[in-house]
């Protein structure tokens, strides 16, 4: 059970993590919802394919956000118990600050098993399931786009609808033109309709009622004019848009696409989707991701305690840099291995093993000896420099700004 240090320790970092999660999220998520709504907008019932796109798109974000979070909340939360001397008050009555890490580092395992199951299955099943809606979306009938009284193109055929139900399928008064080059025209008008939806995936039928047809037939050599057909209907039924009876291709021909167990499989089972390399990249980089939540709470707690109160922000700001380097260092190590460049035990996994050594040795400087911290020491240095150029440079601007 959560001793009260425990508790107390975990409600600062959790609030900070939660609104920091929160917010990512938020703004991934609205990022990619106006690129959504370009491609869905006008189709049917577009708004829930939007949020059933943006569902499927949490998990791949989760991915980031759940280690910018934690990284965000150790800074934040023991940043602000570190200010208010809470810490110094507890490493008086006898608890260490490894003692007060012990709970994050717990959080820390518990959030590492669930991006475990997130990298491992979740991702893999809702990236695919976001290729295949997209797919589907982007086949859809050109009808679902069309708006009244404005002309649109579907293949050969040009439409407009003067009046339409998209809740019903039902439009009134439509004109249909379809040009077939050389063998000829048909142009169609009918009072009112509606599209058939066919459930084997083929294209929809377009049914029309009370219309006329002329059919403009290929010119004979020496004649003026085409031989032309007209005539009414009550009732008729014509394909629409083009033939969409092809789905989406099967889960697996990305290496992304497919889970830890199935990418462990498939090592040196090279594919013309997938390579070797890009197989054993893809597996590395996603056990990298989860162990890199292990060593957070050690790289994040030495950067946000400390007893000069004025250099905490630029601290922050330095250990936020750090990792920011380290991530672009990881993207950049796997593009690499997954172009067979380098092996991704070098490209992944040393720049982690160097990450782990230098976590390791700030952590137990802090945390477990008597020294003055040099590293510290260092960025006080540097938070002193800077913060002097920045009032040389304040007061300058304000002299000549007075004169």
């Amino acid at each position: 059970m959560l001793r009260i240090i425990d508790r107390h320790v975990l409600k600062q970092i959790i609030t900070p993590l939660v609104a920091a999660m929160a917010i990512g999220l938020m703004m991934l998520l609205a990022e990619r919802m106006v690129r959504l709504l370009d491609t869905t907008l006008g189709k049917k019932n577009s708004f829930a394919v939007v949020f059933e796109l943006l569902a499927y798109l949490v998990p791949h974000y989760l991915g980031t956000a759940i280690p910018a979070a934690l990284f965000l909340g150790l800074l934040l939360g023991f940043s602000k118990m570190s200010a208010n001397s809470e810490t110094d008050a507890f490493m008086a009555a006898g608890i260490s600050l490894h003692r007060m890490a012990r709970p994050v580092i717990l959080l820390a395992l518990l959030l590492s098993a669930i991006s475990l199951a997130i990298f491992g299955w979740v991702q893999p099943y809702t990236r695919y399931a976001y290729r295949s809606v997209v797919f589907d979306v982007s086949n859809v009938d050109v009808f679902y786009l069309a708006e009244e009284g404005v002309f649109m193109q579907s293949g050969a055929r040009t439409f407009i609808l003067d009046s339409l139900d998209r809740g019903t399928s039902a439009f009134e008064r439509a004109f249909i033109y379809e040009d077939k080059g050389a063998a000829g025209s048909d142009t169609i008008t009918a009072s009112r309709g509606s599209l058939i939806e066919v459930t084997d995936g083929q294209r929809p039928v377009l049914h029309l009622e009370q219309g006329h047809r002329l059919t403009l037939k290929a010119k004979p050599e020496g004649a003026v004019l085409p031989n032309s057909e007209s005539g009414e209907f009550a009732l008729a039924d014509t394909p629409l848009g083009k033939v969409t009876k092809d789905i989406f291709r099967p889960r697996g021909e990305d290496e992304r696409e497919l889970t830890l167990p199935e990418l462990y499989a498939n090592f040196g089972k090279p594919t013309p989707a997938m390579s070797e390399a890009a197989v054993r990249t893809e597996f590395h980089k996603r056990l990298v991701n989860v162990v890199n939540l292990l060593i957070l709470p050690f790289l994040a707690i030495p950067f946000a305690v400390g007893t000069r109160r004025s250099q905490r922000s630029s601290r922050i700001g330095v250990a936020l840099v750090l990792i920011i380097i380290y991530h672009e260092i990881i993207e950049q190590g796997s593009a690499m291995a997954n172009d067979g460049l380098v092996s991704p035990l070098v490209a992944l996994w040393l720049p982690f093993g160097l990450m782990v050594v230098f976590a390791a040795w700030r952590y137990r400087t802090v945390c477990f000896s008597l020294k003055p911290d040099g590293f510290n020491a260092l960025l006080d240095r540097m938070g002193d420099a800077f913060g002097s150029l920045r009032r040389r440079v304040m007061r300058r601007f304000g002299a000549e700004a007075a004169t």
